[in-house]
């Protein structure tokens, strides 16, 4: 029983090292119709790494011929399945730049999209990427409106738009935290002023009165009154929107109080 499981390994081993020696050989010679069939059949089967080998090899021999497109889009492809996305994403983006009008455009496009995608970063870190990404998506769904991507794509924008909704509000909100509310105030309605839909419009109208009122009440007995009533602004500002908010209990509370104290100084 040893002695049979020793020579079926040894015959494995056999088997393997002549695959591989077909597989260099191919990989190596100039036989274009053998190396192009085998590219695919190794795609079909799901081993990517010796397709794209193949194909990137294939690239320089089927230049400037009929193949040419097929071979580098699925060289590219290769790479993508392979989730070797670097790669993958300067594959598309040089198909997109030399075959704009090939029948594979639209899903190198895509594809292209993704591989940007899956580069982006948490909205703690650089945005870069982030806008990259959006611009080519904006550019995307223009092209192609009836896309059978389009509900990725949409998807895709929507998480990047968040990320960058949110990054915005918390570096705002990060002034509220350090309790410097002059520049929380200032900071956060900024926000709004760049971009009106931010996401997080209803916390940082909130953070916007609230930045207020704790300027205020930080304030000299002389300009406790004209901040006052910029928080009075800002709690009509936000009530007005938001009437049904779960902050409104406590913003009504606050207002109430302010409202006391300025007829006082008044």
């Amino acid at each position: 029983m040893k002695a049979r499981t020793i020579i079926i390994s040894v015959c494995m081993l056999v088997m393997m090292a002549s695959c591989a020696t077909e597989y260099d050989k191919l990989l190596k010679g100039n036989d274009i119709p053998s190396k192009y069939a085998k590219a695919f059949e190794y795609y079909e089967a799901g081993k990517y790494s010796k397709s794209a080998e193949l194909f990137e090899s294939l690239s320089i021999a089927t230049r400037g011929t009929a193949q040419d497109d097929t071979v580098q889009f699925y060289w590219a492809m290769s790479n993508y399945r392979f989730k070797d996305f670097i790669t993958a994403e300067s594959n598309f983006n040089q198909f997109i730049t030399v075959f704009p009008l090939s029948p594979f455009t639209e899903d190198a496009r895509f594809y292209y999209i993704d591989c940007l995608y899956r580069s982006t970063y948490r909205y703690e870190l650089d945005q870069t990427p982030t806008h990259k990404a959006l611009n080519e998506l904006n550019r995307y769904m223009t092209l192609y409106p009836d896309s059978k991507y389009i509900v990725e794509c949409t998807l895709m924008k929507d998480d990047l738009e968040e990320r960058l909704d949110k990054k915005a509000f918390e570096a705002a909100h990060l002034y509220y935290h350090m309790e410097d509310y002059m520049a929380a105030h200032y900071a956060l309605k900024n926000v709004l002023k760049e971009d009106a839909e931010n996401r997080y419009r209803e916390d940082i109208l909130y953070y916007v009165a609230m930045s207020a009122y704790k300027y205020a009440e930080n304030s000299v007995a002389s300009k406790k009154h004209e901040r006052y009533l910029s928080f009075v602004d800002d709690y009509y500002n936000f009530v007005s929107e938001y009437p049904e908010s779960k902050h409104r209990r406590e913003l009504d509370n606050i207002y109430a109080r302010v409202n006391r104290i300025v007829k006082r100084i008044d």
